[in-house]
């Protein structure tokens, strides 16, 4: 419950505020260079997944609002049974569910049904596609998953090998 309190809703909380203003001071296709060449604030609207994939499509909104629906389901499920042993695990379920949540919520409100990207970054040449709050949250819980399986792995693999 204390990753709920402490992570999870602040960074949902932080989500929102962020995309209100975005909606409030942005027309959608605006930009603002903060740091010209490498980082503007934009308004994009995405009806898909990650990069945009799927954006567009017909049933987008109901496809993703189901998948990260059955996806909140699962994490309560294994939190539940214990999943997540390491606090990093925790954290990271914790960033994962309030990245869902923000992005869901956007998909879900009244007149939305997409979701805003905001944050716009570019690397010499290179761009990469606009993101927000939600999505870094999703993206550091990944990390932090991965990181954290391994971990748990190199730890049971410890004690399945020490002598009792």
């Amino acid at each position: 419950m204390k990753y709920l309190l402490w992570i999870t809703l602040p960074l949902y909380a932080l989500d929102q505020w962020t995309k209100w203003l975005i909606v409030q001071n942005f027309q959608l296709g605006d930009f603002r260079p903060v740091i010209p060449g490498f980082f503007n604030l934009v308004r994009v609207h995405n009806t898909g997944m990650a990069f945009g994939t799927g954006n567009g499509g017909e049933h987008s909104n109901l496809i993703f609002t189901t998948i990260a629906t059955v996806a909140m389901v699962v994490i309560t499920f294994i939190w539940r049974r214990g999943g997540f042993p390491l606090v990093m695990q925790k954290v990271a379920a914790a960033l994962l569910v309030s990245g869902i949540a923000g992005n869901v919520t956007d998909r879900l409100l009244p007149g939305r049904g997409y979701v805003v990207d905001f944050l716009d970054f570019y690397i010499g040449q290179a761009h990469w596609p606009s993101f927000n709050v939600a999505d870094s949250c999703i993206c550091v819980a990944a990390v932090l998953l991965f990181w954290g399986s391994i971990r748990t792995e190199r730890i049971l693999a410890g004690k399945a090998s020490s002598p009792e």
